[in-house]
């Protein structure tokens, strides 16, 4: 019993440590760091709008035809438009 409660005392000392200034790096509420490593005030409230909506209409469908590969005959290959020897 006596360990079930100092698990509970450690588990409960835990999370109360945990506030607001651990959450902004130790500066405190209203307060962040700054480049250098101090602690500067927030200059103003960050305001998060809303995304717009944006509608995609499908693409009308394209037909691409290309050719199949070509094959060159044993020793020679591809080049400039037609099949070479080395």
């Amino acid at each position: 019993m006596k360990s079930l409660f100092a698990a509970a005392v450690l588990v409960a000392g835990t999370l109360a440590s945990f506030s607001a200034a651990h959450a902004a790096g130790g500066c405190g509420p209203g307060w962040y760091r700054g480049p250098y490593g101090g602690c500067q005030p927030m200059r103003r409230a960050v305001v998060v709008r809303p995304a717009p909506v944006v509608v995609v209409r499908p693409a009308p469908s394209v037909v691409v035809v290309r050719p199949g590969p070509r094959v060159c005959p044993y020793g020679t290959v591809w080049r400039n438009g037609r099949c070479r020897g080395w």
